[in-house]
């Protein structure tokens, strides 16, 4: 588990092993999202990107989001 320290500015640095394992880069968008109380930073990718990720996986979409997420 890599742990990072939030600076007077409110700034953490993305540990190197974590940026190389993600494909993160410099000037690229990360999405902030809390959810029960974990802070989840997730690479925006373009929609072409995602093109043919799930290829083959089959799964149940029904509750993979909660209730309070729902319109």
């Amino acid at each position: 588990m890599e742990t990072v320290t939030v600076s007077s500015k409110y700034q953490v640095v993305i540990p190197e092993k974590v940026r190389r394992h993600q494909g993160i880069h410099p000037g690229d968008k990360l999405a902030v999202i809390v959810k029960h109380g974990v802070v989840h930073l997730v690479p925006v990718r373009p929609f072409e990107a995602s093109k043919g990720m799930f290829k083959g996986l089959e799964v149940d979409t029904r509750d993979l989001r909660d209730r309070a997420d729902r319109f």
